[in-house]
């Protein structure tokens, strides 16, 4: 055992089963109602067909990472009555990213880019999904001799859109609500990979873990729905199999607004100190209802 596993144990141990799910949580604050009901449902999944829940904790944001909201995060998810089979953390894996990254390099899929956030912000056209503007490709014709040139100055690095759909093809994925979408990862530009103050973006990291933990059904909000169109041809571009997926809608506040660690939800731990019963809010969550002062998920 790890000395990050020993926070949380590394869970119970058991015979693999046809499907693999996950709960990935950030340890960058305390779990609220939305982080459970994802949990909850990513949990009933693996057990209905008798296979295997993992945690993961994404915790390669140095910046707002916290080792001490990882214990909490499983204590949370106990208090829950949610057990899980294997734990993993993101920064004990930064080596299968960066073999990931080389690879793309490598096939020339992914280019150097030195452009600040004001840089990106004043020339950058507004994502039609997504926060913030998207990427214009500026650093994307950069001859080898530029790039050389500015080797040492901070960059991060990018996937070259245009070319790796030209390599990857045409493709799909499932989504349970959905049914089968065909990728368009064109309309997120030249999503980052990997950061200039970390190894691997959400996107890299995310697509690199669900292959090796060999997850099958991938459970998350849909808020993450359009980023499902990077991760299908980044598993293309990688020769990684594809999952299931399971987007489901977001629970809200009374007054519309998407439970967040940014808008103030209230934790877990509030609801376990104001009395609540874990084990009972659960259920209540798997029944569809939620506490007073909550709205009922919205896509």
């Amino acid at each position: 055992m790890t000395a990050q596993g020993a926070i949380c144990g590394q869970g119970r141990q058991q015979p693999s089963g046809a499907v693999t799910s996950r709960f990935a949580p950030s340890p960058t604050g305390r779990l609220h109602l939305g982080h459970a009901a994802s949990a909850i449902r990513a949990h009933d999944l693996a057990r209905r067909r008798a296979g295997r829940f993992l945690l993961r904790i994404e915790d390669i944001d140095g910046t707002r990472s916290r080792p001490g909201h990882v214990a909490a995060i499983c204590e949370d998810l106990a208090w829950l009555g949610l057990g899980w089979d294997a734990l993993a953390f993101q920064s004990e894996r930064l080596a299968l990213y960066a073999a990931a990254l080389e690879r793309l390099k490598t096939n020339g899929l992914v280019y150097p880019c030195f452009c600040t956030r004001a840089d990106i912000a004043a020339t950058s056209m507004s994502a039609p999904h997504g926060p913030g503007p998207r990427y214009p490709g500026t650093c994307r014709p950069l001859s080898a001799a530029t790039r050389a040139e500015r080797a040492d100055h901070p960059h991060c690095w990018r996937l070259d859109m245009p070319a790796a759909i030209a390599a990857a093809g045409p493709l799909t994925w499932h989504d349970e609500d959905a049914g089968e979408v065909r990728a368009d990862p064109a309309a997120q530009g030249d999503v980052i990979l990997a950061r200039k103050d970390a190894p691997a973006s959400y996107h890299l990291a995310v697509t690199v873990d669900d292959a090796a933990q060999g997850v099958t059904d991938v459970v998350r909000g849909v808020d993450l729905f359009e980023a499902t169109h990077v991760h299908r041809v980044l598993q293309a571009l990688l020769g990684l199999p594809t999952p299931a997926y399971h987007h489901h809608p977001l629970l809200t506040d009374a007054a519309g607004n998407r439970l967040a660690k940014r808008h103030g939800a209230p934790s877990l731990e509030s609801l376990r100190l104001a009395g609540e019963d874990g084990r009972a809010l659960a259920e209540s969550l798997r029944a569809g209802r939620l506490p007073i002062g909550f709205a009922a998920a919205r896509d």
